[in-house]
Protein backbone atom coordinates (compact mmCIF):
# COMPACT_ATOMS: atom_id res chain seq x y z
CA UNK A 1 0.00 0.00 0.00
CA UNK A 2 2.85 2.39 0.86
CA UNK A 3 4.41 1.64 -2.52
CA UNK A 4 1.17 2.52 -4.31
CA UNK A 5 0.99 5.78 -2.36
CA UNK A 6 4.50 6.81 -3.38
CA UNK A 7 3.80 5.89 -6.99
CA UNK A 8 0.59 7.94 -6.89
CA UNK A 9 2.41 10.88 -5.27
CA UNK A 10 5.20 10.67 -7.86
CA UNK A 11 2.70 10.72 -10.73
CA UNK A 12 0.89 13.68 -9.13
CA UNK A 13 4.08 15.67 -8.68
CA UNK A 14 5.12 14.82 -12.23
CA UNK A 15 1.82 16.10 -13.58
CA UNK A 16 2.08 19.26 -11.48
CA UNK A 17 5.61 19.87 -12.74
CA UNK A 18 4.47 19.32 -16.32
CA UNK A 19 1.55 21.70 -15.78
CA UNK A 20 3.86 24.40 -14.38
CA UNK A 21 6.25 23.97 -17.31
CA UNK A 22 3.41 24.20 -19.85
CA UNK A 23 1.92 27.27 -18.17
CA UNK A 24 5.37 28.86 -17.97
CA UNK A 25 6.03 28.17 -21.65
CA UNK A 26 2.64 29.60 -22.62
CA UNK A 27 3.29 32.68 -20.47
CA UNK A 28 6.73 33.14 -22.01
CA UNK A 29 5.36 32.82 -25.56
CA UNK A 30 2.51 35.19 -24.74
CA UNK A 31 4.98 37.70 -23.28
CA UNK A 32 7.21 37.43 -26.35
CA UNK A 33 4.21 37.96 -28.63
CA UNK A 34 2.94 40.91 -26.56
CA UNK A 35 6.26 42.72 -26.43
CA UNK A 36 6.93 41.86 -30.07
CA UNK A 37 3.69 43.67 -30.87
CA UNK A 38 4.18 46.49 -28.36
CA UNK A 39 7.83 47.09 -29.22
CA UNK A 40 7.40 47.59 -32.95
CA UNK A 41 8.22 50.64 -35.05
CA UNK A 42 8.13 53.19 -36.38
CA UNK A 43 8.86 55.64 -33.54
CA UNK A 44 9.15 59.45 -33.32
CA UNK A 45 12.48 61.10 -34.04
CA UNK A 46 11.62 64.08 -31.82
CA UNK A 47 10.97 64.35 -28.07
CA UNK A 48 7.41 64.03 -26.72
CA UNK A 49 7.11 65.87 -23.37
CA UNK A 50 4.21 64.92 -21.02
CA UNK A 51 2.19 67.82 -19.58
CA UNK A 52 2.90 66.88 -15.94
CA UNK A 53 6.65 66.30 -16.30
CA UNK A 54 7.65 69.51 -14.47
CA UNK A 55 5.51 68.58 -11.45
CA UNK A 56 6.96 65.06 -11.40
CA UNK A 57 10.49 66.48 -11.61
CA UNK A 58 10.03 68.80 -8.61
CA UNK A 59 8.82 65.86 -6.51
CA UNK A 60 11.84 63.77 -7.55
CA UNK A 61 14.23 66.56 -6.52
CA UNK A 62 12.63 66.60 -3.07
CA UNK A 63 13.11 62.83 -2.76
CA UNK A 64 16.72 63.10 -4.00
CA UNK A 65 17.54 65.62 -1.28
CA UNK A 66 15.97 63.28 1.30
CA UNK A 67 18.15 60.42 0.04
CA UNK A 68 21.43 62.35 0.20
CA UNK A 69 20.60 63.37 3.75
CA UNK A 70 19.76 59.78 4.70
CA UNK A 71 23.11 58.53 3.35
CA UNK A 72 25.43 61.34 4.41
CA UNK A 73 28.82 60.26 5.74
CA UNK A 74 28.83 61.81 9.22
CA UNK A 75 28.39 65.48 8.27
CA UNK A 76 29.46 65.15 4.63
CA UNK A 77 26.63 64.96 2.08
CA UNK A 78 27.22 62.37 -0.65
CA UNK A 79 25.75 61.98 -4.12
CA UNK A 80 22.17 60.66 -4.42
CA UNK A 81 23.61 57.90 -6.65
CA UNK A 82 27.12 56.64 -7.48
CA UNK A 83 28.29 57.87 -4.10
CA UNK A 84 31.38 55.65 -3.91
CA UNK A 85 34.18 56.35 -6.37
CA UNK A 86 36.94 53.87 -7.18
CA UNK A 87 38.97 56.83 -8.38
CA UNK A 88 39.11 59.80 -10.71
CA UNK A 89 41.83 59.25 -13.30
CA UNK A 90 43.29 61.33 -16.11
CA UNK A 91 42.52 60.14 -19.64
CA UNK A 92 43.09 61.06 -23.28
CA UNK A 93 40.16 60.87 -25.71
CA UNK A 94 41.34 60.74 -29.34
CA UNK A 95 38.97 61.08 -32.30
CA UNK A 96 39.63 58.51 -35.02
CA UNK A 97 41.72 60.01 -37.83
CA UNK A 98 39.52 58.43 -40.52
CA UNK A 99 36.13 59.06 -38.87
CA UNK A 100 33.18 58.99 -41.27
CA UNK A 101 31.86 62.42 -42.24
CA UNK A 102 28.36 61.60 -40.93
CA UNK A 103 29.76 61.22 -37.39
CA UNK A 104 31.88 64.38 -37.34
CA UNK A 105 30.08 66.65 -34.89
CA UNK A 106 30.76 68.30 -31.54
CA UNK A 107 33.93 67.01 -29.91
CA UNK A 108 34.25 64.47 -32.76
CA UNK A 109 34.25 67.15 -35.48
CA UNK A 110 38.04 67.13 -35.95
CA UNK A 111 39.54 63.75 -36.90
CA UNK A 112 42.71 62.98 -34.97
CA UNK A 113 41.93 65.52 -32.23
CA UNK A 114 42.98 64.45 -28.71
CA UNK A 115 41.11 65.82 -25.68
CA UNK A 116 42.45 65.80 -22.15
CA UNK A 117 39.87 64.35 -19.78
CA UNK A 118 39.11 62.91 -16.37
CA UNK A 119 37.17 59.70 -15.75
CA UNK A 120 35.27 58.92 -12.55
CA UNK A 121 34.65 55.20 -11.94
CA UNK A 122 32.10 54.32 -9.28
CA UNK A 123 29.54 52.02 -7.71
CA UNK A 124 25.92 52.92 -8.37
CA UNK A 125 24.43 52.82 -4.88
CA UNK A 126 23.61 55.97 -2.89
CA UNK A 127 25.46 54.43 0.08
CA UNK A 128 29.19 53.48 -0.04
CA UNK A 129 28.95 49.72 0.38
CA UNK A 130 31.42 46.86 -0.12
CA UNK A 131 32.45 46.37 -3.75
CA UNK A 132 31.42 42.71 -3.50
CA UNK A 133 27.76 43.75 -3.14
CA UNK A 134 25.68 43.37 -6.28
CA UNK A 135 25.42 46.84 -7.79
CA UNK A 136 25.56 48.92 -10.94
CA UNK A 137 28.95 50.41 -11.85
CA UNK A 138 29.29 53.89 -13.30
CA UNK A 139 31.64 55.74 -15.61
CA UNK A 140 31.62 59.51 -16.15
CA UNK A 141 33.97 61.35 -18.51
CA UNK A 142 34.72 65.07 -18.49
CA UNK A 143 36.58 66.59 -21.44
CA UNK A 144 38.47 69.85 -20.77
CA UNK A 145 39.16 72.95 -22.85
CA UNK A 146 36.20 72.36 -25.15
CA UNK A 147 35.42 75.63 -26.95
CA UNK A 148 31.96 76.84 -27.96
CA UNK A 149 28.71 77.84 -26.32
CA UNK A 150 27.36 75.21 -23.92
CA UNK A 151 23.86 73.98 -23.10
CA UNK A 152 24.17 75.21 -19.51
CA UNK A 153 25.48 78.70 -18.85
CA UNK A 154 27.46 77.96 -15.68
CA UNK A 155 30.90 79.64 -15.96
CA UNK A 156 32.42 76.80 -13.92
CA UNK A 157 31.61 74.30 -16.70
CA UNK A 158 31.96 76.65 -19.65
CA UNK A 159 34.83 74.66 -21.21
CA UNK A 160 33.68 71.11 -20.45
CA UNK A 161 31.90 68.25 -22.19
CA UNK A 162 30.55 65.46 -19.96
CA UNK A 163 29.46 61.91 -20.82
CA UNK A 164 27.67 59.86 -18.15
CA UNK A 165 26.96 56.12 -18.33
CA UNK A 166 26.76 52.84 -16.40
CA UNK A 167 27.36 49.16 -17.04
CA UNK A 168 23.99 48.04 -18.36
CA UNK A 169 22.41 48.83 -21.74
CA UNK A 170 18.95 49.78 -20.38
CA UNK A 171 17.38 51.47 -17.35
CA UNK A 172 14.77 49.89 -15.06
CA UNK A 173 12.28 52.74 -15.54
CA UNK A 174 10.83 53.96 -18.81
CA UNK A 175 10.06 57.62 -18.12
CA UNK A 176 9.85 60.42 -15.55
CA UNK A 177 6.45 59.36 -14.15
CA UNK A 178 7.64 55.82 -13.43
CA UNK A 179 10.93 57.17 -12.08
CA UNK A 180 9.03 59.29 -9.56
CA UNK A 181 6.97 56.35 -8.32
CA UNK A 182 10.03 54.07 -8.14
CA UNK A 183 12.33 56.67 -6.56
CA UNK A 184 9.74 57.73 -3.97
CA UNK A 185 9.25 54.11 -2.88
CA UNK A 186 13.02 53.69 -2.47
CA UNK A 187 13.32 56.97 -0.55
CA UNK A 188 10.66 55.63 1.84
CA UNK A 189 12.49 52.31 2.23
CA UNK A 190 9.80 50.40 0.30
CA UNK A 191 11.88 48.39 -2.14
CA UNK A 192 9.03 46.05 -3.10
CA UNK A 193 6.76 49.02 -3.72
CA UNK A 194 9.20 50.33 -6.30
CA UNK A 195 7.94 47.72 -8.79
CA UNK A 196 4.63 46.68 -7.19
CA UNK A 197 2.96 49.98 -6.27
CA UNK A 198 -0.49 48.48 -5.67
CA UNK A 199 -2.66 45.39 -5.72
CA UNK A 200 -3.69 45.94 -9.33
CA UNK A 201 -1.48 43.64 -11.47
CA UNK A 202 -1.72 46.18 -14.31
CA UNK A 203 0.47 48.50 -12.25
CA UNK A 204 3.18 45.90 -11.67
CA UNK A 205 6.49 46.38 -13.49
CA UNK A 206 7.80 42.82 -13.65
CA UNK A 207 9.88 43.41 -16.80
CA UNK A 208 11.52 46.42 -15.16
CA UNK A 209 12.14 44.43 -11.98
CA UNK A 210 14.02 41.88 -14.07
CA UNK A 211 16.08 44.70 -15.60
CA UNK A 212 16.86 46.03 -12.12
CA UNK A 213 17.97 42.59 -10.93
CA UNK A 214 20.23 42.24 -13.97
CA UNK A 215 21.64 45.72 -13.32
CA UNK A 216 22.59 44.74 -9.77
CA UNK A 217 25.32 42.47 -11.02
CA UNK A 218 28.44 41.01 -9.38
CA UNK A 219 31.47 43.28 -9.51
CA UNK A 220 33.81 43.11 -12.51
CA UNK A 221 37.44 42.14 -11.99
CA UNK A 222 38.38 45.79 -12.40
CA UNK A 223 36.53 49.04 -13.17
CA UNK A 224 38.41 49.19 -16.50
CA UNK A 225 37.20 45.74 -17.60
CA UNK A 226 33.48 46.62 -17.86
CA UNK A 227 31.37 48.02 -20.71
CA UNK A 228 29.48 51.23 -19.93
CA UNK A 229 26.40 52.51 -21.79
CA UNK A 230 24.60 55.84 -21.99
CA UNK A 231 21.18 54.12 -21.68
CA UNK A 232 19.40 57.33 -22.71
CA UNK A 233 19.69 58.92 -26.18
CA UNK A 234 21.56 62.03 -27.30
CA UNK A 235 22.11 64.14 -30.34
CA UNK A 236 25.24 63.78 -32.43
CA UNK A 237 24.84 66.70 -34.77
CA UNK A 238 21.44 66.05 -36.37
CA UNK A 239 21.35 62.31 -35.60
CA UNK A 240 19.80 60.63 -32.54
CA UNK A 241 22.29 58.25 -30.95
CA UNK A 242 23.20 56.23 -27.90
CA UNK A 243 26.81 55.75 -26.92
CA UNK A 244 28.90 53.28 -24.98
CA UNK A 245 32.50 52.74 -23.87
CA UNK A 246 33.99 49.25 -24.23
CA UNK A 247 37.38 47.90 -23.10
CA UNK A 248 39.94 47.86 -25.91
CA UNK A 249 42.89 45.92 -24.45
CA UNK A 250 44.38 45.34 -27.92
CA UNK A 251 45.31 49.05 -28.05
CA UNK A 252 47.34 48.86 -24.81
CA UNK A 253 50.30 46.74 -23.69
CA UNK A 254 49.29 43.21 -22.64
CA UNK A 255 48.32 43.05 -18.99
CA UNK A 256 46.99 40.38 -16.63
CA UNK A 257 45.60 41.78 -13.40
CA UNK A 258 46.84 39.82 -10.36
CA UNK A 259 44.06 38.08 -8.45
CA UNK A 260 42.37 40.50 -6.06
CA UNK A 261 41.06 39.82 -2.58
CA UNK A 262 37.34 40.38 -3.25
CA UNK A 263 36.59 40.25 0.49
CA UNK A 264 38.17 43.68 0.88
CA UNK A 265 35.63 46.52 0.88
CA UNK A 266 37.47 48.53 -1.80
CA UNK A 267 38.97 45.83 -4.02
CA UNK A 268 37.89 47.62 -7.23
CA UNK A 269 39.91 50.68 -6.23
CA UNK A 270 42.77 48.31 -5.36
CA UNK A 271 42.54 46.74 -8.82
CA UNK A 272 42.67 50.17 -10.48
CA UNK A 273 45.59 51.19 -8.27
CA UNK A 274 47.41 47.91 -8.98
CA UNK A 275 47.29 48.43 -12.75
CA UNK A 276 47.81 52.19 -13.08
CA UNK A 277 49.94 53.07 -10.05
CA UNK A 278 51.92 49.95 -9.10
CA UNK A 279 52.34 48.06 -12.37
CA UNK A 280 52.28 51.32 -14.41
CA UNK A 281 50.23 49.78 -17.23
CA UNK A 282 47.71 51.98 -19.08
CA UNK A 283 44.09 50.99 -19.81
CA UNK A 284 42.39 51.46 -23.17
CA UNK A 285 38.77 51.84 -24.29
CA UNK A 286 36.81 52.50 -27.47
CA UNK A 287 34.10 55.18 -27.52
CA UNK A 288 31.22 54.04 -29.75
CA UNK A 289 27.90 55.44 -30.98
CA UNK A 290 24.71 53.78 -32.25
CA UNK A 291 22.33 55.70 -34.53
CA UNK A 292 18.56 55.55 -34.11
CA UNK A 293 16.69 53.81 -36.93
CA UNK A 294 13.19 55.23 -36.41
CA UNK A 295 11.60 52.63 -38.68
CA UNK A 296 12.28 50.10 -35.92
CA UNK A 297 11.46 50.25 -32.20
CA UNK A 298 14.25 52.51 -31.01
CA UNK A 299 12.32 54.96 -28.82
CA UNK A 300 13.62 58.24 -27.44
CA UNK A 301 11.26 58.43 -24.45
CA UNK A 302 11.63 54.86 -23.08
CA UNK A 303 15.02 54.06 -21.53
CA UNK A 304 13.97 50.50 -20.65
CA UNK A 305 14.23 49.44 -24.31
CA UNK A 306 17.53 48.42 -25.86
CA UNK A 307 18.14 49.53 -29.43
CA UNK A 308 18.74 46.48 -31.60
CA UNK A 309 22.41 46.16 -32.56
CA UNK A 310 21.59 43.83 -35.44
CA UNK A 311 19.64 46.69 -37.03
CA UNK A 312 21.93 49.56 -36.01
CA UNK A 313 25.40 48.41 -34.91
CA UNK A 314 27.69 50.49 -32.73
CA UNK A 315 30.50 52.34 -34.53
CA UNK A 316 33.77 53.47 -32.91
CA UNK A 317 34.31 57.25 -33.07
CA UNK A 318 37.21 57.69 -30.63
CA UNK A 319 39.75 55.85 -28.50
CA UNK A 320 40.33 56.44 -24.80
CA UNK A 321 43.68 55.90 -23.11
CA UNK A 322 44.06 55.99 -19.32
CA UNK A 323 47.82 56.35 -18.79
CA UNK A 324 49.75 54.98 -15.84
CA UNK A 325 49.39 57.46 -12.99
CA UNK A 326 49.04 58.09 -9.27
CA UNK A 327 45.46 59.01 -8.39
CA UNK A 328 44.82 57.88 -4.81
CA UNK A 329 46.04 60.68 -2.54
CA UNK A 330 43.74 62.25 0.02
CA UNK A 331 43.70 65.55 -1.90
CA UNK A 332 42.89 63.83 -5.21
CA UNK A 333 40.06 61.83 -3.65
CA UNK A 334 38.53 64.94 -2.10
CA UNK A 335 38.73 66.75 -5.44
CA UNK A 336 37.16 63.67 -7.07
CA UNK A 337 34.25 63.82 -4.64
CA UNK A 338 33.70 67.50 -5.45
CA UNK A 339 33.58 66.92 -9.21
CA UNK A 340 30.16 67.34 -10.81
CA UNK A 341 29.23 65.35 -13.92
CA UNK A 342 26.12 66.21 -15.87
CA UNK A 343 25.27 65.21 -19.45
CA UNK A 344 23.99 68.78 -19.90
CA UNK A 345 27.51 70.12 -19.35
CA UNK A 346 28.36 70.21 -23.02
CA UNK A 347 27.82 71.34 -26.57
CA UNK A 348 24.43 71.57 -28.33
CA UNK A 349 25.75 68.99 -30.82
CA UNK A 350 25.64 66.46 -27.94
CA UNK A 351 22.32 67.59 -26.44
CA UNK A 352 20.69 64.95 -24.21
CA UNK A 353 17.18 64.02 -25.34
CA UNK A 354 14.29 62.07 -23.78
CA UNK A 355 12.50 62.30 -20.46
CA UNK A 356 15.18 60.73 -18.27
CA UNK A 357 17.75 63.19 -19.64
CA UNK A 358 15.42 66.13 -19.12
CA UNK A 359 15.02 64.91 -15.55
CA UNK A 360 18.78 64.64 -15.12
CA UNK A 361 19.24 68.28 -16.03
CA UNK A 362 17.08 69.45 -13.14
CA UNK A 363 17.98 66.81 -10.55
CA UNK A 364 21.76 66.75 -11.12
CA UNK A 365 21.96 70.53 -10.93
CA UNK A 366 19.78 70.79 -7.80
CA UNK A 367 21.49 67.96 -5.89
CA UNK A 368 24.98 69.11 -6.91
CA UNK A 369 24.27 72.65 -5.66
CA UNK A 370 22.78 71.25 -2.43
CA UNK A 371 25.78 68.95 -1.82
CA UNK A 372 28.35 71.65 -2.38
CA UNK A 373 26.49 74.12 -0.17
CA UNK A 374 26.13 71.59 2.66
CA UNK A 375 29.77 70.48 2.30
CA UNK A 376 31.13 74.00 2.06
CA UNK A 377 32.94 73.11 -1.16
CA UNK A 378 33.16 74.72 -4.57
CA UNK A 379 32.27 72.73 -7.70
CA UNK A 380 35.65 71.33 -8.76
CA UNK A 381 36.66 70.94 -12.38
CA UNK A 382 39.76 68.76 -12.06
CA UNK A 383 40.72 65.80 -9.88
Amino acid sequence: MLKRFWLWLGRLLGKLLLFVLVVGAIGWLAGEAYYGWKFSGPVPTEEVIPADEAVQTRAIIEDAVRIVEQHRDNTRVLRDAHAKAHGCVKAEVSVLPDLDNSLRAGVFAEPGKTWQAVMRLSNGNAFPQFDSARDARGLAIKLFDVPGEKLMKSPVHANEQDFVMFNHPVFFVRDVAEYRQNFNAQANGQKVGAFFPGLDPRSWEIRHLIIALKTLAPAPDSPVSATYSSISPYKLGQANIKYRVIPDPQSCPPYALPEQNTALPNFLRNALYQQLSLDRVPACFAFQVQKQNAQHYMPIEDTSVEWDESISPFVTVATIKVPAQDFDSREQNLACDNLSFNPWHGLPEHRPIGGINRLRKAVYEAVSAYRHERNGASDATSP
